[in-house]
């Protein structure tokens, strides 16, 4: 199911977000429940997708960006929204941006409980060969068997991507680089990191060690929303540590384009490389690229990429918060249908040009739903594509209680469902 929307009616200058949001949503959203209505009564549209739903690959958008970079990823922080991506699912050499998942392991750690920021860590000597001075690499530059607070490890991590810290780390916290790349791949797997194999706490060059685009775009969006009192620290320019004056090796941080994070990587394999976050007003956006031939050129396709993605997007919103967005077909169950909603608003991310694009949009559930069933559980997705590929994807929930029928009920579901599969 199509529907057109006109892209010219997308900003009006002077309008704020919440004004923009509400004429938007005053133009898009009775299209927008028509076409929900109509997708739910084609269950062969929605059976074939079983959730939980991944996110589809989107192409490259046809519009009036196209990236440099040899792998792309563009993707609004809030709502997860796919604005562009280019080869966005090839594996390929992370470098240090893979750190961030060193970092993900070591916040969630300090999280729960399990270690403190004055906690102390020594620097091995096999840490300090293969991370330290001697490997000629990005190091923090701790002498040999010195006892360093993890405190000033996260900041040599994140500000000087220091490789002897993070094998520190690793090695403080699962007793060998081995062991922590495990809780590595596990905390991946958590995640839904499709294309990712660790294989080292530093990025430094495995053949098998490996992520995508974006995977690296949605791990930082999850260390931005679950760790938000850690995250500040990818802001800060410089980071003193004995004779060391370290700057932050992230150039975004030092135009005024809103950026605050998060990690630069190169190898020869892969090239310059970036993750990259910056906040213009209310917005967030994740910029993801690999393949750059130069630090320069690196820095200034970033730059590029969030500030096309801050001009070129805005918010629309479609329904309130405990608004119904459609009705779901139960099998079994004391009612026939239940209303699925979002949680808060319902929010999507669509691209203000071209003019007249055409929106398709579909409820993904796994057809029909078994009772019981409780409010608020996860039970279907909600998917728009803009003809220029911008992908969003919105959860929903059981909007009330179903129980499970009687026998007479079932059965006559059961019969229903397979005489007239086709029609809910």
């Amino acid at each position: 199911m199509r529907f057109s929307i006109n892209g010219g009616e997308s900003v009006r200058p002077g309008m704020g977000k919440h004004s923009r949001s509400a004429r938007l949503r005053t133009i898009f959203a009775p299209l927008a429940r028509m076409t929900l209505a109509l997708l739910l009564l084609l269950p062969v549209i929605v059976a074939p997708f079983l959730t939980p739903v991944a996110a589809q690959t989107a192409p490259a958008q046809s519009g009036d960006f196209v990236s440099k970079a040899r792998n792309a990823y563009l993707m609004d922080a809030d709502s997860g929204a796919v604005l562009y991506q280019l080869n966005g699912d090839e594996a390929v050499p992370p470098a240090s941006m893979s750190k961030l998942m060193t970092l993900a392991v070591l916040f969630k750690t300090l999280k729960a409980g399990n270690l403190r920021l004055t906690d102390e860590f020594v620097v091995s000597e096999g840490a300090w060969r293969r991370g330290g001075a001697p490997s000629g690499t990005s190091a923090m530059m701790v002498p040999v068997n010195t006892k360093v607070k993890l405190e000033e490890l996260l900041l040599g991590i994140i500000i000087q991507s220091g490789n002897d810290a993070c094998i520190a780390v690793a090695e403080g916290l699962a007793g060998s680089e081995e062991a922590f790349a495990k809780m590595m791949n596990d905390e991946g797997a958590r995640l839904g990191l499709k294309k990712s194999i660790f294989r080292n706490s530093t990025g430094l060059y495995h053949p098998e060690h490996l992520m995508s685009v974006r995977d690296l775009g949605v791990l930082a969006r999850h260390i931005i929303k679950s760790f938000p009192e850690y995250f500040p620290i990818f802001a800060q320019r410089e980071f003193n540590y004995r004779k060391f004056r370290f700057i932050n090796r992230n150039p975004l941080l030092f135009l005024n384009i809103g950026a605050d994070g998060m990690k630069t990587g190169f190898v020869k394999e892969s090239g310059y490389s970036m993750v990259a976050t910056a906040r213009q007003g209310e917005r967030r956006l994740i910029a993801v690229l690999t393949g750059m031939a130069t630090a320069n050129e690196r820095r200034d396709e970033a730059k590029r990429m969030l500030e096309w993605g801050f001009r070129a997007f805005t918010e629309v919103k479609l329904f309130d918060a405990g608004e119904k967005v459609a009705d779901a077909r139960v099998w079994g169950g004391d009612r026939f249908y239940m209303p699925v909603v979002g949680t808060g608003d319902v929010i999507i991310v669509l691209p203000k040009f071209p003019a007249n694009q055409k929106l398709k949009a579909d409820i993904i559930y796994n057809y029909p739903l078994k009772p019981p069933i409780r409010k608020g559980d996860p039970i279907a997705k909600l998917r728009v594509t803009s003809s220029s590929n911008a992908l969003n994807e919105i959860q929903l929930f059981a909007g009330e209680d179903v129980e499970q029928g009687g026998m007479v009920r079932r059965g006559l579901d059961t019969l229903a469902h397979q005489a007239l599969r086709f029609i809910p």
